[in-house]
């Protein structure tokens, strides 16, 4: 019998973020907690149900950390529409509703969303001078989907 968790794991429905970006961590853990970070990413790894003893497998080569505490972290990702949960054999396997890069697109997107609010000219300026200092061929790529975008509202 399959059982599947439906509740916040819509795929229709935005993933519930948290409202703060941590500055100083890496990757996926600036709008994530470290350990739920370590989680998605092993569950991006295996692409398919895995349970929670094989996901507590792969966290563990990394971290330390308790089944029970993987298990917990498992739950509140399904609970902010990031994995599912269906039951197979009375075993819950999870699985990750979104890829990593269209995780990372909505997160950055929300992420945008909220520094404009500061000012777009002083966000944009500062933009364009972080990818001007760190790495001008994406400063280039950044005028090409510019032109593009205008392109496409002009046509």
């Amino acid at each position: 019998m399959t059982k599947r968790s439906t509740s916040s794991s819509d795929h229709d429905e935005a993933p519930r973020l948290r409202d703060t970006v941590r500055l100083s961590a890496e990757g996926v853990a600036k709008v994530l907690g470290d350990l739920e970070a370590r989680v998605m990413r092993v569950v991006w790894a295996i692409g398919k149900p895995a349970t929670a003893r094989t996901v507590h497998e792969r966290v563990v080569e990394e971290h330390a950390v308790a089944i029970h505490t993987v298990i917990t972290v498992l739950n509140k990702l399904v609970a902010k529409g990031l994995l599912t949960r269906e039951k197979k054999d009375d075993i819950l396997h999870y699985e990750a509703c979104l890829s990593e890069a269209e995780f990372r697109s909505q997160a950055s997107r929300r992420v945008v969303e909220g520094i404009l609010s500061l000012g777009p000219e002083a966000v944009a300026a500062s933009f364009v001078d972080v990818l001007a200092d760190r790495n001008p061929e994406q400063l280039a790529e950044l005028m090409r989907l510019i032109r593009e975008r205008m392109h496409q509202e002009e046509g």
